[in-house]
C-alpha cells in the first residue's frame, strides 16, 4: 500500500471514530434533557405524555398529605393544578405556599408521580420559570376579573 493510500485509511477511520463518538454524546444528551413545564402547559399539551420532565409551581395551601414517606400535595400555577404523589425525604424548605419544582412523569390527566422534589435556600427562592409563568397566570386572572 502506498504512503499517500494509508493517510487516506487513516483520515477516513479517524473520521468515522469521531462521528461515531459524536453521535454516542448527542444520544446520551437527548436521553438524558429534562424539560421544565407548568400545570396550564401539561393541561394545553404541551407536555410529553410519556417521559421524564419538571413541574413546578406553587404548593396550595391546605394540600399537603403525608403518610410515612409516602407525600401527596397539589402544584398549582394559579390557573391549573396537579396533584402530585412522591416517596422519599422531602427537602427542608418544603411547605405549603413554596415555590418548588418536582421532576418525574406525569400519571393521567391530573397526576404526577415525582421521583425528585428541589427546592433551594432563600426565603424568596422562586424558580426563574416558575416565577414568569405565575406572573402570565395572575395578568391572566386580572384581566378575566375586569371583564
Amino acid at each position: 500500500m502506498r504512503k499517500q493510500n494509508k493517510r487516506l485509511a487513516f483520515v477516513i477511520i479517524g473520521l468515522a471514530g469521531v462521528s461515531v463518538a459524536v453521535w454516542l454524546v448527542l444520544t446520551a444528551f437527548r436521553h438524558n434533557l429534562v424539560f421544565f413545564y407548568s400545570p396550564t402547559q401539561v393541561f394545553e399539551g404541551k407536555a410529553p405524555s410519556h417521559g421524564v420532565f419538571r413541574l413546578g409551581g406553587i404548593v396550595e395551601k391546605g394540600s399537603i398529605k403525608k403518610d410515612g414517606l409516602h407525600t401527596t400535595f397539589t402544584l398549582t400555577d394559579l390557573r391549573h393544578s396537579m396533584v402530585v404523589h412522591y416517596t422519599g425525604i422531602l427537602p427542608d424548605l418544603f411547605r405549603q405556599g413554596q415555590g418548588v419544582v418536582v421532576q418525574g412523569r406525569r400519571v393521567g390527566t391530573t397526576t404526577f408521580l415525582a421521583s425528585q422534589v428541589l427546592a433551594k435556600h432563600g426565603a424568596n427562592y422562586m424558580p426563574p420559570d416558575v416565577a414568569a409563568e405565575l406572573k402570565r397566570s395572575m395578568a391572566a386572572k386580572a384581566k378575566a376579573a375586569l371583564s
